[in-house]
């Protein structure tokens, strides 16, 4: 995966907390729980046609997590559509376009861990470029990371939190190996995720994703397993190993920033034919269509 840089995306209009400042000018304070421990939460989301697909569900899971970290402070969803809506009309953004929604706990009075020294509220952070799927449709390479997903007694994956150290780690490891993504274990040795996206597999016709263990909630994830449900596609929760992955038919990530893109090879082995399978083919053309055709509107003239 290589993310080259867009020249529209140059004098882009940032927002943090409601102020809407040109991204060369944009800061937070070194005060702040995000800069202080990575104290924050944070959401991808992608705007297709002026709406933003499951934009309700990715606000409950940002609430979630933030509910999970104690923050005294949660701004309600209407407030933080407002702030999208004012972001994006000050880009003139309205289709290819993936938003991140940073929530930290806020500026301290002093530098420190303690939440106690947060008394200003929360910090949001509205950043929305124009930025395609960002992965080559026609598959990516994998490695397995050395790096582990921790399970819910050490750090739970359903906190959907902005400590990424496990994940950059993991990606340094791919970027060092050659290949696009790192394919990351749970403390058992099942397969997780990759460092940046849900993994699935296909053997037989049936789609089958790792158990919400070490694997974190996703939104795509889900609408997957919806789109499999709804459409007559056989599909299973489970423990999945590394080999149940290099004999799969097919293989395929799932995320927003991405959306669905085959894995064509993990750790030197071809996946099935190396190519993108029929079952992911035909997942991703239900999900275009869904996302074509629904989510939330979010500008004025829809």
């Amino acid at each position: 995966m290589r993310q080259d840089y867009r020249a529209e995306n140059k004098d882009l209009i940032v927002n943090i907390n409601g102020q809407l400042l040109h991204r060369d000018k944009a800061g937070v304070s070194p005060f702040d729980s995000a800069v202080q421990g990575g104290d924050a939460v944070w959401e991808g989301l992608r705007l297709y046609n002026g709406r933003i697909f499951k934009l309700e569900e990715h606000l409950a899971r940002l609430e979630d997590s933030a509910k999970a970290l104690a923050f005294a402070h949660i701004p309600s969803a209407d407030e933080i559509k407002t702030e999208i809506r004012r972001t994006l009309e000050a880009n003139g953004m309205r289709d290819g376009v993936h938003i991140r929604l940073t929530l930290s706990r806020g500026v301290k009075y002093t530098s420190g861990m303690d939440p106690r020294l947060n008394t200003a509220g929360a910090t949001l952070i509205v950043l929305a470029e124009f930025k395609p799927p960002v992965y080559d449709k026609g598959g990516v390479r994998l490695i397995t990371s050395s790096i582990r997903r921790p399970s819910p007694d050490v750090l739970d994956p359903k906190i959907h939190h902005a400590n990424l150290i496990q994940s950059i780690l993991a990606k340094i490891e791919a970027n060092c190996a050659g290949v696009d993504d790192a394919l990351m274990l749970d403390g058992r040795g099942f397969i997780a995720e990759t460092n940046a996206t849900h993994v699935f597999i296909v053997s037989g016709g049936i789609v089958a994703t790792s158990r919400l263990v070490a694997c974190p909630e996703g939104v795509t994830r889900a609408t997957v397993l919806e789109l499999c449900a709804a459409h007559d596609i056989a599909f299973r929760e489970q423990d999945l190993s590394l080999t149940c992955a290099y004999r799969a038919d097919e293989m395929f990530c799932t995320g927003t920033m991405g959306e669905l893109v085959p894995i064509v090879e993990v750790d030197g082995r071809m996946i099935g034919k190396g190519e993108t399978g029929p079952v992911t083919r035909r997942l991703s053309e239900l999900y275009a269509k869904l996302t074509a055709a629904s989510g939330d509107p979010i500008l004025g003239d829809d």
